[in-house]
């Protein structure tokens, strides 16, 4: 019997619809196995909490996700939820979990999937992962920047060898673990940087190239950030696997997600030396909260994402299949097309795309 407790934080708008969805799917796919037991811990994290509470999250919460085998998160943030000087809340959960728990790898898979309408000309595949540093880079100045008389802002980007050793090495990993590119099969991983502008971004590229001396079996290559918004549109194929700074990764994973039908496809998990947190890479929607509108299909990948890596960490078979399992399930509704959301150009309601996803799990077994 393997044993897991998972912190679930459906978070704001959407987040707790969307959560529902995965808790079923988790919930379907470990009876599926057999012999697999998930625990829910649900707290609230969220905006919300801030306006109610003056804190987004309690220290409660936080030692739970701490001390949790992985933690699945919804979608959190409010656009009126700000602090003074501008910065939205949502901070203060993802940021500081992803810091404190030093989830210094945010992994965002992107790949064509059946039954969604295509977004590009190209008539290219697509398949390849998105390895973003989260901890550092611009956005480790998120709270220790100037702001001098509202007439003068800075924020420093920090690149250490360490992190970017560390990331790097999780980009290889995976690209070991993969088929390779589209275009080819080749095994690869790219380097997103500028580093014919700034000398941060030559560091990186530095510590990326010496770290890719332990893969001789990995091809390398190198772009820079600008050519690579151009290359995701236009030969997408070229791709395996790429790793970028923090705030470079932040956007082509954005615009990676589009190229596939948009962020309510896109899963997404933050993963360090011990702890995981899952996600889709979508907001919170507020537009359409409470509707029954929101398209599950994020959440519940990055739920698949969440049981593979707890099992490959824990060696666990039963885990693994049981994200396999709903991994499946997406790509059967997806395929099949009939219980859609309307931004998949159906007319299915959130919970019901959630109903067909988990009824597939059970086809599946």
């Amino acid at each position: 019997m393997s044993d897991y407790r998972v912190v679930t934080l459906p978070g704001d708008g959407i987040g707790p619809e969307i959560m529902d969805v995965a808790v079923a799917a988790l919930n379907k796919a470990s009876a599926a196995v057999g012999g697999l037991q998930i625990t829910i811990d649900e707290h609230d994290a969220s905006a919300g909490r801030w306006q109610r509470t003056g804190a987004a999250m309690s220290e409660e919460t936080f030692e739970a996700c701490r001390d949790a085998d992985a933690i699945l998160m919804g979608a959190i943030g409010l656009p009126e939820a700000r602090h003074p000087d501008g910065r939205e809340v949502n901070g203060d959960v993802i940021f500081r979990l992803r810091f404190a728990l030093d989830l210094y790898a945010g992994v965002r898979p992107v790949r064509s999937l059946p039954g969604v309408r295509k977004t590009l000309a190209t008539n290219e595949p697509i398949d390849y992962v998105v390895v973003r540093e989260n901890v550092e880079g611009l956005y480790a100045s998120r709270t220790g920047g100037t702001n001098v008389r509202n007439e003068v802002a800075t924020d420093t980007i920090v690149i250490t060898d360490t992190g970017t050793r560390k990331v790097s090495k999780v980009a290889f990993d995976i690209a070991m673990s993969r088929k390779g590119r589209p275009l080819d099969g080749r095994r690869m991983v790219s380097c997103i940087d500028k580093a014919n502008v700034l000398s941060s971004y030559a560091f990186f590229r530095s510590v990326f190239d010496d770290a890719a001396k332990a893969y001789p079996e990995i091809a390398t290559d190198h772009v820079y950030v600008d050519a690579m918004t151009a290359f995701q549109v236009q030969r997408p194929a070229h791709f395996d696997v790429v790793v970028a700074e923090n705030m470079f990764g932040d956007i082509i994973s954005d615009l990676a997600a589009a190229t596939v039908g948009g962020l309510g496809m896109a899963a997404s998990g933050d993963i360090g030396d011990k702890h995981g947190m899952f996600q889709p890479a979508h907001g919170s929607a507020p537009d359409i909260a409470g509707r029954n509108l929101a398209n599950p299909a994020a959440m519940v990948l990055s739920t698949a994402m969440m049981l593979d890596w707890m099992g490959r960490r824990n060696d666990d078979d039963l885990a693994v299949q049981a994200g396999q399992l709903i991994d499946a399930a997406v790509l059967a509704v997806l395929a099949e097309g009939t219980t859609l959301t309307a931004d998949l150009g159906g007319s299915a309601s959130c919970s019901e795309m959630g109903e067909a996803i988990v009824a597939a799990i059970t086809a599946a077994r």
